[in-house]
């Protein structure tokens, strides 16, 4: 990996973490400008640095370090939230896979915008399930399937798809200006 992948991958993980600052508190997991921060490592980096980006900032925070949402350290694995972050990961892998041209083809906006709510998708796969099985099973409370649904996807799909929109607008103006900078 060269010096400027790292350079790269750490830059999107700082994001990521400034993004995590930028909320609105609610119960059980906060709105914040992550998951916008996420979509566009996937899209600028591509799916393997993108992916890594992700990967960097859930290991800084759960070695001390609080930048996520509400702190860090190794006990944030219990927080309903880190499931999403998780799915941080997945969601840069699959936007950036999924947004990739094919052959000679170039990717508009509709595309891009395909790619990012299928990278969004993956982030409630896994952050609601994770998110249901912490509240029930670690903080004791009855949650329904149809409460996780409505708590950990439902309130926030305007919001992600909002995000997902200004990243597409974002990357659909600024790709031809940055083309050394997909590569992975």
């Amino acid at each position: 990996m060269k010096t400027r992948d790292m350079i790269l991958a750490a830059l999107f993980a700082a994001l990521t973490a400034i993004g995590a600052f930028i909320r609105i508190p609610m119960v059980p997991v906060a709105i914040s400008l992550q998951l916008f921060f996420v979509m566009l490592a996937g899209l600028i980096l591509g799916p393997r640095l993108g992916a890594l980006s992700q990967i960097i900032y859930i290991v800084i925070g759960l070695i001390g370090i609080p930048i996520f949402t509400e702190g860090g350290g190794p006990a944030y694995v219990l927080k309903p939230s880190f499931g999403y972050l998780i799915g941080f990961i997945a969601t840069a892998y699959i936007s950036g896979w999924l947004s990739r041209p094919a052959g000679d083809k170039k990717v508009g906006f509709t595309h891009t915008m395909a790619a990012l709510i299928a990278g969004i998708l993956a982030d409630y796969i896994i952050g609601v399930p994770y998110m249901y099985l912490v509240v029930t099973y670690y903080i004791g409370n009855n949650m329904t399937i149809s409460a996780a649904l409505t708590s950990g996807f439902l309130i926030f799909l305007p919001g992600d798809i909002a995000k997902a929109i200004a990243a597409s607008l974002i990357w659909t103006s600024i790709r031809g200006r940055l083309p050394m900078m997909r590569r992975s």
